[in-house]
């Protein structure tokens, strides 16, 4: 190409070509800028998730606390002999849920473990007046996976807190899986009067659990019996 061609071409090549090039240097930064921006709104929203969970987590721990300290100063003065076995009770409990990491979650096997620890506490509260079974095989692989921390125990709590309990007619509360749910179940019988309450119920843990996992809880209630069940989560270390 020669003479005015080559005068017009050259430029117009060089156009096209420098446009090429800044349009994919733009785009690289583009990408570049969306992608750090996506990654603080992600660190952003774990610091959030991980605040608003210890707060929800932590409305929990002074309202049973109150309670069973309550009635240790009791067994201490009618039962010092029961108040031993209800103390070393609390001990275990206690120290589990202090320790636990930041996550948030426990094993399920870790949840039943302080929920027998808890319900052993609320025998020696009601006696007779309260049963309990928990229906899981031990060889469940769902044992090594996680749930909220301290959900089953606040969904038994929850269970006692609103029911009756007499030798005449028990409060019978289960706990079960089924499918990718734990499930607690118990009969109803009503309390005329409820005991006040902290606000760390069942709206807490539909709270945390769409905070953890993004799913709800479920919710069961017919005249003879209510039943909440919880989603098991995956591994702990996937939620780390």
């Amino acid at each position: 190409m020669q003479g005015w061609r080559a005068y017009v071409y050259v430029p117009y090549i060089s156009l096209i070509i420098y446009a090429f090039i800044y349009l994919i240097q733009d785009f690289i930064v583009h990408q570049y800028e969306k992608n750090r921006i996506e990654l603080e709104l992600l660190k952003l929203q774990a610091i959030n998730t991980e605040t608003t969970n210890q707060l929800l987590r932590q409305q929990i721990q002074p309202h049973f606390l109150f309670n069973a300290l309550n009635k240790l100063n009791s067994l201490i003065k009618k039962h010092p002999d029961t108040a031993e076995a209800y103390l070393i009770r609390l001990s275990d409990f206690l120290r589990a849920s202090i320790v636990r990491n930041k996550s948030g979650l426990a094993t399920v096997k870790e949840e039943l473990k302080l929920c027998n620890d808890y319900m052993e506490m609320q025998r020696i509260r009601f006696g007779e007046a309260l049963e309990y079974e928990v229906d899981i095989d031990a060889p469940d692989e769902c044992l090594t996976h996680t749930l909220a921390f301290l959900a089953l125990q606040a969904l038994l709590e929850n269970a006692i807190k609103h029911n009756e309990l007499t030798k005449q007619h028990p409060l019978i509360i289960s706990i079960k899986r089924k499918d990718d749910y734990m499930i607690v179940r118990n009969n109803r019988q009503q309390k005329k009067t409820i005991e006040p309450s902290t606000g760390s119920g069942l709206a807490n843990l539909r709270d945390r659990y769409k905070m953890l996992s993004g799913d709800d809880i479920v919710i069961e209630s017919t005249e003879l019996y209510f039943s909440v069940g919880v989603k098991i989560l995956g591994n702990e270390h996937n939620y780390l």
